[in-house]
């Protein structure tokens, strides 16, 4: 059992606190900016709640935190009462945030200069996988450090891996995104001509599902996206705020994104149509809104 704090109790970080409680039996203490939400998860999971992010680090041997962007998380890591002033001497900061690469190597180094660890961790996964602790975790920094820090992630993954040096997790979560942004739009665009073309559309999913064109969207969203529901996750105004680092950073590196360019236009559309908080996979509805002007 370790001393554990969690920063950001979130559709995502609220359920993986617990299981750090639960499944691995930790010393859990969460802070949360709406206190409220950390009281209701100290009396639901036993643990202890902090008044500031610093409180909430001190002692702790590994402090995780998952929070909105990268100011929010300099504000709960270096801003005032910031967790970074608690951490005692050999203690790991476990980012779960999606956020730059950038922000990632400043806070290894920050954390470094304290004789503390820092990992770049973003999930993927979505609530669910929050929910259920079956999350991907995609990481970056130290491999003894990840060592150390990796049976605890595992309390709320299925899969927890060292991707290279400090900003790599966030890296790879960028093209995780990358990735879904091609999909949902491919998907989004095949369902819509299957309806316009006067097909059954499960008819043609069951048809094309076993093959090349089969994808974790196509077998969790096709009938929600037929159906024009849009409430299942991942929200549309924090995909486009990743995509945005996705095409930052690629302007940095040199890396082309056409693709992912012109969906995160079609997503600002999607805002635009009121869509702010429905679910990835309402780029159909961008689709679908056209036939109505």
């Amino acid at each position: 059992m370790a001393k554990v704090a969690f920063i950001g109790l979130g559709v995502m970080g609220y359920p993986m606190a617990g299981h750090l409680k639960t499944r691995g039996g930790h010393d859990v203490t969460v802070y949360n900016r709406t206190t409220a939400k950390a009281e209701k998860w100290a009396a639901e999971f036993g643990g202890n709640f902090a008044q500031t992010p610093r409180e909430a680090a001190e002692g702790a041997d590994f402090v995780f935190c998952c929070v909105g962007n990268d100011n929010d998380l300099r504000s709960v890591t270096t801003g005032p009462d910031g967790a970074f002033h608690g951490l005692k001497s050999g203690a790991i900061f476990i980012d779960n945030t999606t956020a730059s690469a950038e922000v990632a190597r400043e806070l290894y180094a920050a954390a470094k200069d304290k004789g503390c660890g820092f990992i770049d961790a973003p999930v993927s996964g979505g609530q669910a996988g929050a929910e259920n602790g079956v999350l991907t975790v995609m990481c970056g920094g130290d491999q003894d450090i990840f060592d150390k820090a990796k049976p605890v992630i595992d309390c709320f993954a299925k899969f927890s891996g060292l991707m290279g040096e400090a900003g790599a997790g966030q890296l790879t979560k960028m093209c995780n995104q990358i990735c879904i942004a091609g999909l949902v739009q491919g998907l989004s665009e095949a369902v819509h001509f299957a309806k316009k073309a006067d097909l059954d559309v499960a008819k043609v999913i069951s048809a094309i599902r076993g093959g090349a064109a089969q994808s974790w969207q196509m077998e969790n969203r096709w009938e929600t996206m037929k159906d024009g529901k849009f409430d299942f996750g991942f929200a549309v105004d924090w995909m486009r705020k990743d995509l945005g680092i996705c095409l930052q950073t690629a302007n940095e590196t040199g890396a082309r994104l056409p693709v992912t360019a012109l969906v995160d236009q079609f997503y600002a559309e999607v805002q635009a149509m009121g869509g702010k908080r429905w679910d990835t996979s309402s780029l159909i509805a961008r689709l679908e809104n056209a036939d109505k002007k």
